[in-house]
């Protein structure tokens, strides 16, 4: 969800999140077309009882790599992006970085999906 939401405020708000942000219009489109198409895939995921793991691990490598092209980004343009910006781009590597080690940690796991929607067990059950 959070990529969606991402996804379609980057989109619905480019021209004035470009001047907020000092960065390229059509750089923050592709920013906000990345996370839809992320949340398209990650979608697709959560809503099969049964998942590949070959999948699943593509979702994380996607991940972990998008977090580097995030501080590519921010290193990139380091001389223009304003503050919030940067925020931005600094806190989307950590959030898809961090999301994508649990991914890749959990992976067994989140092949199958558990009784209450999840594929992690509780911490009791560990």
């Amino acid at each position: 969800m959070a990529a969606a939401v991402a996804g379609v405020v980057v989109l619905l708000f480019a021209p004035w999140l470009n001047d907020w942000y000092s960065l390229p219009r059509e750089l923050l489109s592709f920013i906000g077309a990345v996370n839809i198409a992320y949340a398209c895939y990650s979608f697709s995921l959560a809503v099969r009882v049964r998942r590949s793991e070959t999948l699943i691990k593509l979702l994380a490598l996607a991940n972990g790599f998008w977090a580097l092209v995030c501080l590519g980004i921010a290193a990139t343009f380091a001389p223009v992006i304003t503050l919030p910006g940067l925020c931005h781009v600094l806190g989307e590597a950590a959030f898809v970085g961090g999301l994508g080690m649990l991914e890749w940690k959990w992976r067994r796991q989140l092949r199958v999906a558990g009784e209450r929607g999840t594929s992690i067990p509780s911490l009791v059950d560990q």
